[in-house]
This record gives C-alpha cells, structure tokens and sequence, in this order.
C-alpha cells in the first residue's frame, strides 16, 4: 500500500502544481487579476523549496508550466487547424507538443534551483534567478516565444509596473518571482516568527518602490499633439486574400480613411491585400491625396517586393510627407517564413498560409516622418520583444504597432497581444498606436493605460490625440543590459554557495565515515 500512497500522492502533487499554472493566466489580461499570478508562483516556489531532488523539481516546474501554456496560449490551436487548415487532432497534438516545449523552461528553473540544499539560498536566490533567466532564453532561443512573460501581468495596475522603465518586461519578471519568493520562504520556514516577519517587510518593501516609481517622469511632450485614426476593417480571414473580394477591402479602408480628417491615419498590417506594385495607380494617387488634405500621411499595412523575387511584410506612407516605409524585421516561423526548409517543407502542404515565405527586413531602419510625428513602426509579433523595439529609440516620438489578428479568432491572443503593447509604452516612456484588422485597436498612453479602444470583431475607426514624447528612459539607454549583469553577479554568487555546500556536505560525509571506521 505504501507505493501506491506515495505514487497518489506524487500525482496529486503535479496536478495541483498544473492548476496553479492555469491560475496564473487570470493575472493576464483580459482578466487583470495579478494577485493571482503572484500566488501561483508563490504556491510553486513553496513545493519546489521543499522538493528533495532536482528531479522533482523539475517536474513540479513542468507541470505547472504545461497548465499554465495549455490555459494561456490555447489560441494556437484556433490558428492552425480554423485558420490554417490544419486537421483538428494533428492541431490539438501540434499545440500540446509545443506547450510542453514551452514547458521545459519552468522546469529548467524548478530543477536548477532545487538542486541548491541549503532552504534559503534555493528560495530566495535560485529560484528568482533561474525563473528571470528561464524567461529570458525563452524570449530569443528558436527566435523567441516571449509571450506571457510573467512581468506582463504587472501591467498596467500591478505594483511593479513602476519598475518596467528601469528595467523592462523580463526585470519585472524577476522582480515578481523575487517577492514570491519572499513569501513563499516566510509561508513555509519553521522557527521564530521575526524572521518570517522580514520576508514579508522585503516583498512589501518591493511593491512600494514599484508604487512610487509610477509617478516618475522618464520623457517628455515633444511638439504639439496630432490627430490620429486607426482603421479596423474586419475583414474575416477566411475571405481576406480572395480575389474576389480584393477590391472591395480597397472599397472599405478608402471609405474610412476618407471619413475621418487626422493627421495621421493607420491601416492594419496587410490591410491592402495586394503588393504594393500592382496597387491601382488611381488608388494610390487618392490615398495620397486624401493624407495631404489633412495636412498629415496615412501608414498603410501591404505586402511590399514581388513572388518573383523577395517581398515583405511592410508599411508604406502615403501623404504629405516623401513616401517611406517599414519592413518587417522579426519573422513568425512557420506563419511568415519556413526554418530549416529540408526539414519543415511538409508543413505548407498542411497549412494553408499565403505569403508564408517573407523576406526579413533591414536591422537598421530608423523611424518614420510622418503626421507630425517620428513613428516607431512595428508588425504584429514584433512588439513582444522589448529589446527590439528601442532601437528606434529616442530618435522616435510615437510607437505604432499594425497587426492582423483574425488568425486567432475570439480567444485570449488579442487583449494578451495588446497588453505587451502596453508593456512597450510604459518601457519607453511613449504612446502606442495599435491597429488591427478585427481587434484590439487602441491608442495607449505613455503611462501604459489604454486611452481607447474599439469592440473586437467590429469594422470601425478609432480617433483620438497624439502627443509625441522625446527622452529615454533607463531601459532605451540600457535595454536588458543592467539586469543581465546583476544575473550574472548573482549567478556567481549562487555557484559559489553551491559549491561550498558540496564540500561542505562531503566533509561531513568524510567525517563520519572516519567515525564509524574507527569504531572496533
């Protein structure tokens, strides 16, 4: 019977470490719930501080990273098998198959730490610098899948949003794993209650700062304000690169444009589906001419280059100003071009993505002039990588995301999408302009909030004022620099109480054995 117990025991122990991952992305939006996300982690660090292995570790991490992908990134599925055309179990295994890839981070973080004896050093070093660093590699290895970076759910309410200035997404992600970690450690030590007291006063003394710091001003307005209006034409994706119906999507954002007099006005990512070379000349030349009656531009989200050759993912200007435009520099694999094409060729038979071979744009393009304003353009995925972005930065006034996110139908991607923008806003000091084919289009303020917003799923404009900021906070100046050096100071710092807890632990082995050896 005993077997048996423990087994139950050790399932029960993994299905509750993967209810509290899928409790986690209540602190996301749409949902908001913060407190939520702060006690799934805490509830983590507690198991894992008392785990007796690096193994188990391991596998209360990959539990509670298979809830808390499986709950929060589902949406993979909607795209692969309603959009993509892919059949639904080969979908259903597809998205399973990565969730547990994206699994293995946490359970990096939950082993690594859980190999450190002493309770202390595990709690309150290993696991926040394991959980910051597992995060990180997840933002860029494979080209990256940042997406719920537990940071995010500071935003914009959290109190450690303060701190995203300083230090960006993932230094508020480490920031929150530091203060569950704090409480975890006085949730489960043993002895005198001061002690336990302190590890409180130290979490509270974190949310305070990140409290005060929401009142500093990192930028500042920068000339007067614009008139602005994003385009959601919502167009279904099903429907969107039919011949058919190509020239009434041009019909529909002509009609918008044309009803709303803005300085600047944004049309989603590929709103014009057609390259930019077989746009209608009468076409273009009203655009154009509609953007200099408002004094202003419009940015416009189409394919750019040709079949024959390369082409990209672009924006292009129409207006007032020189025409200028935006290619899309961080790629989705697998949705916009295919890695390791010997290997992966199979997939476009099973998918049925059009354009799915784009070209990468040029690292070193600098913002656009238009509507007034120095824009920081940027496609869809793109604003999920902080780092990325403020290479526009501070010569940029505004940030402008365009995006088509039908891909994902009504799930959790698109309020989930906006908050990263949200995140983006409060890093650099600036606004951010979303434009989205079914939604969210939102204007956010430079304080992360959002200011406006269309329903999803719904053909609409949205205007609002623009006001351009110039500056740069720390995180422009420094990007994830500081933070990945105090990692790296504490990296060392752990290795060297690791190993001293070895040799510790194997002197005493020693001793004892020399003990028992000279007993007759």
């Amino acid at each position: 019977m005993a077997p048996r117990g423990r087994r139950g025991r050790v399932i029960a122990s993994l299905a509750l470490s993967a209810l509290a991952g899928a409790l986690a992305v209540a602190g996301f939006a749409p949902y908001g719930h913060w407190p939520l996300t702060l006690l799934s982690l805490v509830l983590l660090f507690a198991a894992c501080g008392r785990a007796p292995s690096a193994r188990w570790g391991i596998a209360l991490g990959f539990a509670w990273g298979l809830g808390f992908f499986l709950a929060g990134v589902s949406w993979i599925f909607v795209s692969l098998h309603d959009y993509g055309g892919m059949p639904a179990g080969l979908a259903a295994l597809a998205t399973l198959l990565f969730c547990a890839f994206l699994a293995l981070f946490p359970a990096a973080a939950g082993g690594l730490a859980a190999a450190t004896a002493n309770p202390a050093v595990r709690l309150l070093l290993a696991l926040p610098l394991a959980w910051g660093a597992s995060e990180w590699v997840r933002g860029w290895i494979f080209t990256g899948f940042p997406w719920l970076a537990v940071g995010y759910s500071q935003v914009p309410d959290g109190p450690l949003a303060g701190f995203a200035p300083l230090v960006g997404a993932y230094g508020v992600g480490y920031l929150l794993a530091l203060v569950a970690a704090l409480l975890a450690w006085a949730a489960s030590r043993r002895g005198p209650l001061a002690p336990r007291l302190w590890g409180i006063a130290a979490a509270a003394a974190c949310c305070v700062a990140g409290l005060a710091l929401r009142d500093a001003s990192w930028t500042t307005p920068a000339g007067p304000p614009t008139s602005v209006s994003l385009l959601q034409g919502n167009v279904s994706q099903d429907m969107k690169w039919r011949p058919e119906v190509t020239l009434e999507t041009l019909r529909l954002y002509a009609r918008q444009a044309a009803a709303v007099p803005a300085q600047l006005i944004v049309l989603p990512e590929t709103a014009l589906p057609v390259f930019e070379s077989d746009l209608p000349e009468r076409y273009r030349t009203a655009l154009t001419d509609l953007g200099r009656a408002h004094g202003g531009d419009l940015l416009i989200g189409m394919p750019t280059g040709d079949l024959a050759g390369a082409y990209y993912n672009s924006v292009i200007s129409l207006g007032t100003a020189p025409t200028q435009r935006y290619s899309k520099i961080h790629l989705v694999p697998f949705g916009e071009y295919l890695p390791w094409r010997a290997v992966w060729g199979w997939v476009l038979d099973v998918l049925h993505i059009p354009l799915s071979d784009f070209a990468r744009g040029a690292i070193d393009q600098r913002p656009l002039a238009i509507g007034g304003q120095r824009v920081a353009a940027n496609i869809c995925y793109e604003d999920a990588f902080g780092e990325e972005i403020i290479r526009q930065l501070p010569e940029a006034t505004v940030l402008a995301n365009v995006s088509n996110l039908a891909w994902f139908g009504d799930s959790l991607a698109p309020w989930q999408h906006a908050q990263m923008s949200q995140m983006r806003a409060l890093e650099t000091g600036r606004m951010m302009l979303r434009a989205t084919n079914t939604g969210l289009t939102t204007i956010i303020d430079a304080r992360g909030r959002i200011a406006a917003a269309l329903p999803l799923f719904q053909p609409g404009t949205l205007s609002g004022s623009l006001q351009g900021y110039a500056g740069a906070t720390p995180y422009v100046r420094f990007g994830n620099g500081p933070v990945l050096a105090l990692w790296g100071v504490l990296a060392v710092v752990w290795f060297a109480l690791y190993r001293r807890g070895k040799d510790r632990s194997r002197t005493v082995a020693e001793t004892a054995t020399a003990t028992l050896r000279q007993r007759p």
